[in-house]
């Protein structure tokens, strides 16, 4: 049987609608490279039962000419996303073993098209990190070697699970977010495509929270085609989350053939800095090239807030977390640690709940939070 894992996204939905193999076949390929690529650590909860069961339904709707836009498609889900009945816990002890009676909108809307769950995927804890290294379950590791040497490389994070799955063939294709460079950065480490989509266009109901003016979901897949499909599916207005933009989601997939011919794209000067490696001014500069090859018309701009951009998201980013892992108390759900009174068992709890990073964090929040802080 032809490898099926090694398919994209785009190519495995041509090839079910085909029915030049059902979901099932290419489910359990997925399920045994799984299984086969454990040191990775990639994922942190498999559902084998549960994604052949989906994959069955599938081809069921197959076999009568049915189906949504990725029936029978097997995909990994980032542990931040709210999964009913399976163990959601953004990688934290604080949230011990729970599991969520609801699904998250934008799970709910990939298996309404039919898409087949294989499992959470490792990230760093509540999505505070940038090389996957923060999680209850240890680091990711990068399917990706240097030349000549075998030696463990860093995914990236927070969306390392994503990431490395998507790299490794572990998934046609995977849920991801993006706070402060959470898709973008793992993907440009991995060879893989990522989009972090504009603020309001994917619902956050569901997700859990880190820092919500930020928070964004989005894909990471093997192609930009196949980012443009899954970003579709993930998107949708959603009364339940305040800041839904309740627009048209576009045909991402068909814009995608059109290229960038007649566009007019910005270089900002900032983002070229002094210290950047001669590899990665290469790599700049090929990318421009590539553009104008194209037929893009390439335009010199400034972005002189650019130097703000740091500062900005270490007050922003770490006030929004304070505030929202507040309601981690050991009280109402996730891991409890009795203490000899009520506030005892509030700080025994967070502080055994807590990694070291998710501390800091809050800790530099509760203080940008502070009255004197917010005078100064």
């Amino acid at each position: 049987m032809t490898e099926l894992t090694k398919l994209t996204l785009a190519a495995a939905l041509d090839g079910l609608k085909a029915k030049e193999f059902s979901s099932r076949e290419i489910t359990q390929q997925f399920v045994d490279a799984i299984e086969g690529a454990r040191t990775l650590n990639a994922y942190v909860v498999e559902t084998p039962e549960k994604a052949l069961a989906m994959a069955d339904a599938s081809d069921a709707r197959l076999a009568k000419g049915e189906g949504g836009k990725l029936e029978g498609a097997p995909l990994g889900i980032k542990d931040l996303y709210c999964t009913k009945g399976v163990r959601t816990t953004a990688c934290s002890n604080i949230l011990g073993a729970f599991t969520p009676t609801y699904e998250s909108t934008v799970t709910q809307n990939l298996w309404d098209e039919g898409a087949v769950m294989l499992g959470k995927l490792n990230m760093d804890e509540f999505a505070m990190g940038s090389s996957n290294e923060t999680s209850r379950f240890g680091n990711v590791i990068n399917p990706w070697r240097r030349k000549g040497d075998n030696q463990g490389l860093t995914p990236g994070g927070s969306s390392g699970g994503s990431a490395a799955s998507v790299a490794a063939d572990l998934c046609l294709a995977a849920t991801a977010s993006d706070t402060g460079g959470s898709i973008r950065q793992p993907a440009a480490f991995t060879g893989t495509v990522g989009i972090k989509p504009t603020y309001g266009r994917a619902s956050r109901y569901g997700m859990v929270a880190f820092a919500s003016s930020l928070d964004q979901a989005g894909p990471i897949s093997k192609t930009v085609e196949d980012s443009a499909i899954l970003l579709k599916a993930m998107c949708s207005h959603d009364p339940k989350d305040s800041t839904s933009l309740s627009v048209e989601t576009p045909d991402w997939r068909s814009d995608v053939s059109k290229g960038v011919k007649g566009m007019r794209i910005g270089i900002p000067k900032e983002y070229r800095m002094e210290g950047m490696s001669d590899e990665i001014d290469k790599l700049w500069e090929q990318g421009i090239v590539w553009l104008k090859a194209a037929g893009a018309e390439i335009v010199d701009i400034s972005l002189p807030h650019t130097k703000y951009a740091l500062p900005a998201y270490y007050i922003v980013a770490p006030a929004e977390a304070s505030s929202n892992l507040a309601r981690y108390d050991g009280m109402r759900y996730g891991a409890r640690i009795a203490g000899e009174n009520l506030t005892a068992t509030y700080e025994d709890t967070r502080a055994g709940g807590f990694g070291a990073e998710v501390q800091r964090r809050l800790m530099i929040g509760t203080y940008v939070l502070s009255s004197g802080y917010y005078d100064a």
